[in-house]
């Protein structure tokens, strides 16, 4: 049976189409004003780049944020059901997933069979999320892709205190007019966000494996960061922002 996953995320709507458990095609828009027309419009593009016809998709599940806007879906599940499923398909040995979206961060613990256990959320703060990454990158006049190699060449830590976005950009300023080397304040970024997402991730149980997901596990110094802080080597799948998609897909052919 082929099947449907949408993500509807706070900055990008990811659509993964199965076929009895195998991936037929991946999709990713901006979720722009109107979540449900950009949700259509992903899932069109996958549909087409699956080779299929809209009739062939027999059940749709959305999860994300934007979840409930998506009224062509059959139904909808949790991110954090979503994020367990997708990720024990992809790294069956996983136990602790943690995903950094756009706008959120979640800390999962699942059993063998992708079932959740327990779970913690940051409640929407940009300080451990990949908007912080970007609103930094503005501040340093550089853009993301740079500011990662940079931070990884970072030989000096630099002092990012704040837990809150809005006074943590006001520190970069500070670190900015005392001559800090951009690429030292590049990694404060990183590591003050793996601090913070560490630390909602010790109110679960951390068990091994534990795997790295969402659009801001493609950024090879927060999974550096985060390594650091959990103390534990951290797995990052094969294009980790349709992890979500892909567990909703595989719900829907439950």
């Amino acid at each position: 049976m082929i099947t449907a996953g949408i993500d509807v995320g706070a900055q990008a709507v990811k659509v993964v189409i199965v076929s009895d458990g195998k991936v037929l095609a991946r999709n990713l828009l901006p979720t722009g004003f109107d979540p449900q027309e950009s949700a259509q419009k992903a899932l069109d593009g996958a549909i087409h780049q699956a080779g299929i016809s809209r009739g062939d998709v027999k059940r749709i599940v959305a999860t994300g944020a934007g979840r409930k806007s998506i009224a062509f879906a059959d139904r909808n599940i949790t991110e954090v059901t979503a994020d367990a499923k997708g990720a024990n398909k992809l790294m069956p040995s996983v136990r602790t997933v943690i995903d950094i979206g756009a706008e959120e961060a979640r800390g999962i613990s699942c059993d063998a069979e992708g079932k959740v256990i327990d779970f913690a959320k940051n409640d929407k703060c940009a300080a451990g999320a990949g908007a912080f990454v970007e609103s930094m990158a503005r501040a340093l006049e550089i853009k993301v892709p740079e500011m990662i190699e940079i931070s990884l060449k970072s030989t000096k830590d630099a002092p990012i205190n704040a837990t809150c976005a809005v006074f943590a950009e006001s520190e970069v300023v500070s670190l900015i007019h005392t001559k800090i080397d951009k690429a030292d304040i590049a990694h404060a970024v990183h590591d003050a966000i793996a601090s913070r997402v560490a630390s909602m991730v010790r109110r679960i149980p951390i068990d091994k494996d534990v795997a790295l997901i969402g659009g801001v596990a493609n950024n090879a110094a927060i999974a550096e960061a985060m390594k650091k802080h959990l103390g534990v080597d951290v797995l990052v799948p094969e294009n980790p922002q349709f992890v979500s998609a892909l567990g909703a897909a595989l719900a829907a052919a439950a």
